[in-house]
């Protein structure tokens, strides 16, 4: 029955166990994760594949689901690719029961935004200021002017936009920088005060901070190993 799921274009599908590990994963998932088959994830979690500030927050969304027998139901966040890509998602998440009504897993699955059709202006707002963080991250963003580009104000522009993403548009933009910055730590021979400017980070000290945050490693540990 999962193999239909590898025919329906961007469309990831997974299903996990009560301790976060694949089961089942079609072909887009597998691309997400970075794996050639759906047997090279069998068995492993999301910490095995995307950088603990997003696996933590996968996982803790799949025990929310799974804790409260409560779905999510198309939500919008960041799709979980490699970094720099300003593509949307929307996911949802049911939890799985077995014949004794017991919760013993979760299943879910997100797809491309631009496939979506809704009738609200919100989700094209969004993509649009998503959009302009990734292509502009170096630059020095204000809150006004995203909320401005989402045609709604400072505040409720902040409220949607955590409620959506999980973090402020800050903090959001902060992991941006952070991992175009661990990609040109890999990819290029740039000093670590080179690409801490190049990523948008006007202070060595706070760039490291936030790379350690993020990335659990400072910028000089992450390009050593």
């Amino acid at each position: 029955m999962f193999l239909l799921f590898d025919f329906l274009p961007g469309l990831s599908f997974f299903v996990k166990d009560r301790q976060g590990r694949f089961i089942a994963l079609n072909r887009r998932g597998c691309e997400y994760c970075g794996v050639a088959s759906e047997a090279d994830a069998i068995g492993k979690t999301d910490y095995d594949f995307f950088p603990k500030s997003r696996a933590d927050e996968y996982t803790a969304d799949d025990a929310a689901v799974m804790d409260s027998g409560e779905p999510i139901i198309d939500r919008v966040e960041s799709a979980p690719e490699d970094a720099g890509s300003p593509r949307l998602v929307m996911t949802s998440k049911i939890p799985l029961r077995d014949k004794h009504k017991r919760v013993i897993g979760v299943a879910g699955f997100s797809r491309q935004i631009e496939r979506i059709q809704t009738q609200s202006g919100t989700v094209d707002a969004f993509a649009r200021v998503i959009t302009h963080l990734h292509e502009n991250f170096a630059d020095r963003l204000s809150t006004d002017e995203l909320a401005e580009m989402a045609g709604l104000s400072v505040s409720h522009f902040e409220r949607r936009f955590r409620r959506a993403f999980g973090a402020s548009p800050r903090q959001y933009l902060v992991r941006i920088r952070v991992e175009h910055a661990a990609r040109m730590l890999l990819e290029t021979e740039k000093t670590v005060s080179e690409i801490a400017h190049a990523c948008g980070f006007y202070d060595h000290a706070h760039f490291s901070r936030s790379f350690r945050n993020i990335m659990q490693l400072s910028p000089s540990q992450y390009r050593s190993r």
